[in-house]
């Protein structure tokens, strides 16, 4: 079994013409021309390509001591963060760690449960995770870049105050690690002032892309996770990526297949999952895709099914619905755990056909039967073969997606590293919510609701 991702079109290949596929590539090739060349729009934010080979050794030393700290003194580390200051380590934790993990890790696991915050704005949330901590040790580590971010920082405000009353002022420092700009902004400042253990949000790195900074790393790090292995991962397929021709290019294929099918209509890529512990890798790439390429009208709009939960919710739309849907399935090669079926004496649900087969087997029959049937009802399937649900997997999937991502925003025209949409309704809630500099806005916007 190859210990590479593997990307493959089997089930994709009947809905484009050798034709079609030879006319893109040209596209694709200028677009990765572009990318590799840092010369475009954009490329001022392109420090993650280089980034498995070339990051911070020092820095890197720092987030493992960090992570061995949390886990030495804390059974909770609080993720404070948003969109990309929280999907890729939510992502990797998801995917690297067993089921349950929080639950079990608090009932005196080894590694801390950890817990995410700052990604909304409710306080039901903020409540049921405060009495979730209950009494017990915690540590906070805050990602963002500016400090001033609206979910985040409301966040901070409260979980420091519940360190400060816990630990007192000095205690409360030692406990909270800040991964936000190198030299400025309203966190750094605070860091600095108070001491706090400080990580680097890179400025030539957007968030987005950052799961395999800092952003990223403390995070799997303290959910006792090998980052070693995870950055070999992304830095193997960076070598692959950079090297292989179009041919044999699995993120230039990808880029390719899914662009085609966008010239053919198809305008929603749904990626899919046999595994549960996936759901936020599709959550991150959802993040990457679409702040990537939904500018100035275009862009495939990113959506994702758990299966097979979601067949019972989502299936007869995919098989049936408006044939706008193209498909991009992860399958995991080897789960790492084999359970059987077993033999029943009396077969009353009729199973014992499948018994002695692994579950396994039945999950991926399954998942070959759903591929035939969506490709039967108009739905390209491409499939990305991941070895297994491991570190150095995962940090193949990164760089691939990421890889991937870069080439096909240039290549519909757009530049994939800005994200101007999001401005507006910040300006918006920050009218609504009276700040200061807004009152004009403000009352525009009064107007309009009343």
């Amino acid at each position: 079994m190859s210990n590479r991702i593997q990307f493959d079109t089997t089930y994709a290949d009947s809905f484009l013409t050798p034709e079609e596929l030879a006319r893109m590539e040209e596209t694709i090739l200028d677009a990765n021309s572009t990318l590799i060349g840092r010369a475009a729009p954009g490329s001022e934010f392109t420090g993650w390509l280089d980034l498995p080979i070339n990051y911070d050794r020092e820095e890197f030393s720092r987030i493992k001591e960090s992570a061995a700290k949390i886990r030495s003194d804390s059974d909770v580390l609080v993720v404070i963060g948003i969109g990309g200051s929280y999907l890729g380590a939510k992502a990797a934790i998801e995917a690297l760690s067993p089921a349950f993990y929080n639950e079990t890790n608090m009932q005196g696991g080894k590694n801390p449960a950890i817990y995410f915050a700052g990604n909304n704005i409710s306080t039901r949330y903020l409540d049921g995770l405060i009495k979730a901590i209950g009494d017990k040790d915690f540590s906070v580590n805050v990602i963002s870049k500016s400090g001033t971010t609206t979910e985040p920082a409301v966040a901070f405000r409260v979980f420091k105050e519940l360190l400060e009353k816990k630990y007192g002022a000095e205690g409360a420092a030692e406990r909270i690690y800040a991964t936000t700009d190198r030299e400025r902004g309203a966190l750094k400042k605070l860091a600095d002032a108070n001491g706090y253990e400080t990580f680097v949000v890179p400025d030539d790195i957007g968030g987005r892309y950052s799961v395999l900074t800092a952003v990223g790393l403390l995070p799997i790090a303290a959910a006792g996770l090998d980052i070693d292995a995870l950055m070999e991962g992304a830095a193997a397929e960076r070598s692959e990526l950079m090297s292989l021709p179009f041919a044999e290019n699995d993120a230039l294929l990808y880029a390719a297949y899914r662009n085609v099918f966008y010239q053919k209509g198809k305008g929603v890529e749904i990626l899919a999952n046999y595994e549960p512990g996936l759901h936020y890798v599709s959550e991150w790439w959802k993040q990457l895709y679409g702040e990537s390429e939904g500018k100035g009208g275009k862009g495939i709009f990113p959506a994702s099914v758990d299966l097979t939960t979601d067949l019972h919710s989502m299936g007869q739309f995919i098989q049936d619905g408006s044939r706008i849907l193209m498909e991009t399935v992860i399958c995991v090669d080897d789960p790492g755990v084999e359970m059987k079926v077993r033999e029943e004496e009396n077969d009353l649900d009729g199973l014992n056909y499948l018994a002695g087969k692994t579950i396994d087997y039945v999950n991926k029959q399954a998942m070959a039967g759903t591929a035939m049937a969506h490709v039967d009802g108009g739905v390209p399937n491409m499939m990305i073969h991941l070895p297994k649900m491991d570190e150095y997997s995962l940090g193949q999937l990164f760089y691939f997606f990421e890889y991937a991502c870069g080439v096909s925003g240039y290549a519909l025209g757009v530049n994939p590293f800005d994200q101007p949409g999001v401005e507006s309704y910040k300006k918006n809630m920050f009218a609504l919510l009276g700040k200061p500099g807004f009152e004009e806005r403000r009352e525009e916007l009064l107007k309009r609701i009343q």
